[in-house]
């Protein structure tokens, strides 16, 4: 496993993930890339937006590119925050795509967690999307 620390969010990811990191004006965006299509989206925000707003922003966004995609939403404890989103299902280049939004205030910003898998490689790559989201700690 690998492990990646900033501004007091931190998590693991394997081995075999790549890890990008685009500092932004107000934070920055990680993009973890399984070997496959998997991968993991992660925003930090040092303005910090409503939650509410993040996660239904993240939505719409999802809508623009998938208007029939359907969607729940979810809470999920992650880091010992309550993080808000929404379970994602829509079909794109002939597979189910399976999307995952969470949205929670870290200590220093708003972050945002996206998760996508395809359909045939889900049951390969969900329990590692799982697991990064459960190894998410957020502490100063």
């Amino acid at each position: 496993m690998k492990h990646f620390d900033e501004d007091g969010l931190s998590f693991d990811y394997p081995d075999e993930w790549k890890l990008q990191l685009e500092p932004g004006p107000d934070g920055w965006t990680v993009t973890l890339q399984s070997p496959g299509t998997a991968f993991a989206l992660i925003t930090l925000d040092r303005t910090m937006p409503d939650v509410e707003e993040v996660a239904e922003a993240a939505l719409e966004a999802l809508k623009e590119d998938y208007p029939s995609l359907e969607a729940t939403s979810a809470i999920e404890s992650i880091g010992g925050e309550v993080a808000i989103g929404h379970d994602v299902d829509f079909f794109s280049l002939d597979f189910d795509v399976s999307c995952s939004t969470r949205c929670f205030y870290g200590t220093a910003g708003t972050v945002l967690v996206l998760c996508q898998v395809s359909g045939p490689e889900e049951s390969e790559y969900e329990p590692a999307l799982g697991a990064i989201r459960a190894s998410m700690r957020s502490e100063e």
